[in-house]
């Protein structure tokens, strides 16, 4: 089971039974509209604040998932999800509504492959017969958080991203217990926090492509596979700064990757035109992204073995106002889907 330092292969292979996504205005204009299963007409969806919104695109998701995979809140054992607001406040009220059994997790943008991760182990071992995993952001909350509320109008410079109003949701179980084709979690490896000292919140591709480099050599340490042994190799939320700053990392520590092979979440999901500066960004980012548009491709056959690489800035607005620098993480799943 634990291979190497840091990850994990899940031999009793768990497998993702059904997906549930959910996304806002900004996505519905955006690349990707066709793979989300709900999308909004405005950032309020009919809530009284942007939070209350916030807490609506997960509590969808999470219906949409369970509609899909025919199961009810009775057969879950355990929520495992998060987001970026204080205290996952959003997830846990979102918990609240579901009435499962609930871990909430915080890793920042990371929280999407951080509940795979750990769905897939529960699942492997026997400690549960299906889990719900997933992670949501909303623009309006998290820029009012961390940086200035878009009222404010206040100017950011070309290394920003745009946080991505969505929510995904996978439904995980065991392969043994449910019979058909489905895509399956082979391994995950776990990521180490790094810092390199840099310090600017509007620039958190830059801060995290380091945390992406290391997960990614570590996982073809464990494993001893190379990146040819999979179709794509996709990071959560770099940005073009953050991508183009992983790849030459990678390619200084001798990882040979070609770069159509290598991409980010956050650059597939909006069109060109959108003004989202570097990219999209946030805890909803890799997991609308995987959970819609990547799995709808790799049952359609264009992909067979992704390696999902989910970034995050463990940043707080306390950390930031205090002079810290920001220490970032990066979780790798690996999924296969072979008909």
């Amino acid at each position: 089971m634990l291979i190497g330092k840091q990850s994990w292969r899940f031999t009793n292979t768990p497998v993702i039974l059904s997906t549930g996504v959910s996304g806002g205005p900004f996505e519905k204009n955006g690349k990707l509209a066709e793979d989300f299963d709900i999308l909004h007409d405005d950032l309020w969806m009919e809530k009284d604040t942007y939070e209350l919104a916030h807490q609506l695109l997960l509590e969808e998701a999470i219906q949409k998932a369970l509609e899909k995979g025919n199961a009810s809140e009775q057969d879950i054992q355990f929520l495992l999800a998060g987001d970026l607001i204080n205290q996952i406040t959003p997830t846990s009220f979102a918990a609240r509504t579901a009435g499962v059994p609930y871990f909430g997790l915080f890793g920042a943008c990371s929280t999407s492959m951080e509940g795979l991760a750990l769905s897939a182990f529960i699942v492997n071992y026997g400690g549960a017969k299906k889990v719900l995993t997933g992670a949501s952001s909303h623009h309006a909350a998290v820029e009012r958080q961390f940086r200035y509320p878009t009222e404010y109008g206040g100017q950011k410079p070309p290394t920003a991203q745009w946080t991505i109003t969505g929510a995904g949701v996978a439904l995980i179980g065991s392969s043994f217990e449910n019979k058909g084709i489905y895509p399956r979690v082979v391994s995950a490896t776990i990521g180490k926090v790094i810092d390199m000292g840099l310090s600017d919140p509007l620039n958190m591709g830059g801060a995290m492509a380091p945390a992406a480099v290391d997960t990614i050599m570590a996982h073809f340490k464990d494993t001893g596979l190379a990146p040819n042994d999979y179709d794509l190799i996709v990071t959560g939320d770099l940005g073009k700064i953050g991508r183009d700053t992983a790849f030459d990392l990678l390619t200084q520590n001798g990882i040979k990757i070609e770069k159509e092979h290598f991409q980010d979440c956050g650059l597939m999901i909006y069109k060109e035109e959108q003004p989202v500066f570097a990219g999209g960004s946030g805890a909803g980012c890799s997991a609308t992204v995987f959970y819609g548009h990547l799995l709808n491709q790799m049952k359609k056959g264009k992909y067979k073995r992704l390696l999902i690489v989910a970034t995050g800035a463990l940043l707080s607005p306390l950390s930031y106002q205090q002079g810290q620098s920001i220490p970032c993480i990066a979780h790798a799943v690996a999924v296969e889907y072979i008909h």
